[in-house]
């Protein structure tokens, strides 16, 4: 079981901003979690991983191919109050669900740094 944070890497945000962009993607799609997935997730320690793609296009084929399954799936649309424009969307939050479920659609992107 494991939550995956998707992060746009065009925005060139602060490590700041792309922490606080990962925490409302991790909420926001938790908030849409079935509670027996929760319970089991929870059970195993909550794992969650930050991928990146490289632009806003390239994280809606990712929204899609999610939007197509029954996993939770949360976009982060900013308020504007920072570094990004308003209603810039900066992130996908997916899960937490099996890994197998998640890795099918994420396995080639790669981890944020």
């Amino acid at each position: 079981m494991k939550q995956v944070i998707v992060m746009r890497a065009d925005l060139n945000m602060s490590r700041g901003k792309i922490a606080a962009q990962a925490c409302h993607g991790c909420l926001g799609a938790y908030k849409k979690t079935d509670d027996r997935i929760l319970k089991k997730w929870e059970s195993e320690g909550e794992k969650k991983v930050v991928l990146k793609v490289k632009d806003l296009e390239e994280l809606f084929e990712i929204y899609e191919l999610v939007k197509a399954t029954n996993m939770p799936i949360y976009l982060v649309y900013d308020a504007g109050h920072t570094e990004v424009p308003r209603s810039t969307i900066t992130c996908l939050g997916i899960g937490p669900d099996e890994d197998e479920k998640i890795d099918k659609i994420t396995k080639d992107l790669k981890l944020l740094k």
